[in-house]
């Protein structure tokens, strides 16, 4: 298992740096496959409760959301609404009358694991379009489907900025995981919560400290204005947000009496149990880049 655990690792590491850099369609479509297999884990979690959703409608229109992200952004919010009003309608009009929990559930489906992870859409392929952001590197397309190569790759400041905050936001995360996991097996003592036995306070700290810093580092490399406290408020509300993914992850996992989401990735466990970091920090991230950032650079 530790081998298959390594080698797992490898690739899924190297195929989620081919896609963040390449970006365009290739990462909208990597995406929807991993949304897919997402949904499919929450849904056997809910299933497991003897609760039926909406399945086949919802992993539909949340395809339809991730689209919606890369075409016209804007219009993404729009279509999560209708999606929702969608849902509810064939539940409504299927031959076995739909409970609380089935219609619950199926919303719950399109908005964790759908709506949330379609941020990262919106940070990857769209933000060098949205003019909230004063970047100065936009999307760069140099291969068929908006695909993104870059041609000299030790060049980093050549990067598009959607790139260059796209790896800052995941890296955040990374460090996170990382410090909690290794101050926490070594150190902690302290138990977080009932819902995670193994996470500790020592190690949850740690690896919002480790965020912070990497989220100072990002803001200095970006160059923005005010870099140490915006740096800080980056890294520190992608530790707390990445964290509080988890927990959540773990506690539908505690509820549906499961050890893992699925087997899908040897030694790891499902897309769900490596992913629940992620789903709801590209939002923050996201509404930080456009709505907060911006703020601080009339200030600079």
């Amino acid at each position: 298992m530790p081998y298959a655990r390594t080698i797992s690792t490898i690739i899924a590491i190297a195929l989620a740096l081919i896609m963040i850099i390449v970006g365009g369609w290739y990462f909208t479509i990597a995406f929807g496959v991993l949304v897919f297999l997402a949904q499919l884990e929450y849904f056997k979690l809910v299933r497991a409760k003897g609760i039926e959703p909406a399945v086949k409608t919802t992993l539909v229109v949340s395809q339809l959301l991730i689209i919606t992200a890369t075409v016209v952004p804007s219009l993404t919010d729009a279509v999560f609404a209708l999606a929702g009003g969608l849902i509810c309608f064939y539940l409504l009009f299927q031959p076995k009358l739909a409970t609380i929990a089935d219609i619950s559930t199926s919303i719950l489906g399109l908005f964790y694991a759908g709506y949330l992870p379609s941020y990262w859409i919106r940070l990857r392929v769209s933000l060098g379009e949205n003019s909230n952001y004063a970047h100065t590197i936009p999307n760069i397309h140099n291969l068929p489907l908006d695909g993104y190569f870059p041609i000299n790759p030790f060049d980093l400041d050549s990067f598009p900025d959607a790139l260059k905050i796209t790896f800052i936001a995941m890296a955040c995360i990374w460090a996170a995981d990382i410090g909690a996991y290794l101050i926490g097996k070594n150190f902690g003592k302290t138990k977080l919560s009932p819902i995670s036995p193994k996470k500790t306070v020592e190690g949850s700290l740690f690896g919002v400290t480790g965020s912070i810093l990497v989220g100072i580092s990002g803001a200095w490399f970006l160059h923005w204005a005010h870099w140490i406290l915006t740096g800080i408020i980056l890294g520190l509300l992608i530790g707390i947000v990445s964290l509080l993914g988890d927990l959540m992850e773990s506690m539908m996992k505690r509820d549906a009496g499961v050890k893992d989401s699925g087997e899908l990735i040897p030694g790891h466990g499902g897309i769900l149990d490596r992913t629940d970091s992620y789903i709801f920090t590209a939002p923050v991230v996201y509404y930080f880049i456009t709505l907060f950032l911006p703020f601080f650079s009339k200030w600079g």
